[in-house]
């Protein structure tokens, strides 16, 4: 088979757009201090980049670029071709022939989760679950990693003070006060963690999933039976599902 050819100019214009990544806008002299390349290459690129709108002059600083409109409508139709349950279910899959345990990814809905994708363990022993079930957020890892990620004001919207939650197990969560304290905990660190909170005989630990302005739009877990579970296997799956969840962040566009 024969190796398609690379065209250096075009590798080097994608290496200055890169650049802007950071979202900090950048001087030809720093562009070319940055990438090594020489500084007439890098007016000749930036200047055609220019004259296709990929980079615009800053208003304020005429010497300086930033990232043009042009850039925003391909990512846009890139984010509109993108399907979080679809992304969803192959990183699971990968995740759970990794882990070997069963796999979700849940939205938030009002106070409940939605399961929208899901990967099987290889266990004889596994979890009965389906996509598009709903359980409350509060007794899940998935919803309490969900509900650790909204600002104040919006927890305070869907959660009244005073309102008893509802016990799915003798380990739910009851009340609203004890909840923020979990979800401050579990914003500290990044992982939330379930024990037998919605099932008597399931663990779980979930990450956070976010979209391309870092907002996150779900979670992902890892859940086991309890009889495989121990704080050993808790760290080791913390780990895993970490991963998969920037993955998965990564195909919706998060880039950290």
């Amino acid at each position: 088979m024969v190796m398609a050819r690379t065209v250096p100019a075009v590798v080097r214009a994608l290496d200055i757009l890169e650049l802007f990544l950071s979202g900090e806008d950048r001087s030809i002299p720093e562009i070319t201090a940055t990438l090594g390349l020489p500084k007439t290459t890098v007016h000749e690129l930036v200047n055609t980049l220019v004259t296709r709108s990929y980079l615009v002059a800053h208003p304020d600083r005429p010497h300086r670029y930033r990232l043009g409109l042009p850039l925003f409508r391909l990512g846009s139709v890139f984010a509109e071709q993108v399907d979080l349950a679809r992304e969803g279910r192959v990183i699971s899959e990968g995740v759970s022939a990794a882990s070997q345990e069963t796999v979700h990814v849940a939205v938030l809905d009002g106070t409940d989760v939605l399961y929208v994708a899901k990967a099987d363990s290889a266990h004889a022993v596994r979890l009965v679950s389906a996509v598009g079930r709903k359980l409350p957020a509060h007794c899940t890892a998935v919803g309490k990693m969900l509900l650790a990620s909204l600002p104040a004001e919006e927890f305070a919207a869907r959660y009244d003070t005073g309102t008893a939650l509802v016990a799915m197990t003798s380990r739910s969560v009851t009340s609203v006060a004890d909840l923020r304290q979990h979800l401050r905990a579990i914003a500290d660190r990044g992982l939330a963690y379930e024990y037998c909170e919605s099932n008597e005989a399931a663990a779980c630990v979930a990450a956070p999933v976010r979209d391309r302005a870092g907002q996150v739009v779900a979670a992902m877990s890892i859940s086991v039976p309890t009889p495989r579970w121990n704080e050993q296997i808790g760290a080791k799956l913390g780990q895993l599902v970490a991963e998969g969840a920037n993955r998965l962040s990564a195909k919706l566009g998060y880039y950290p």
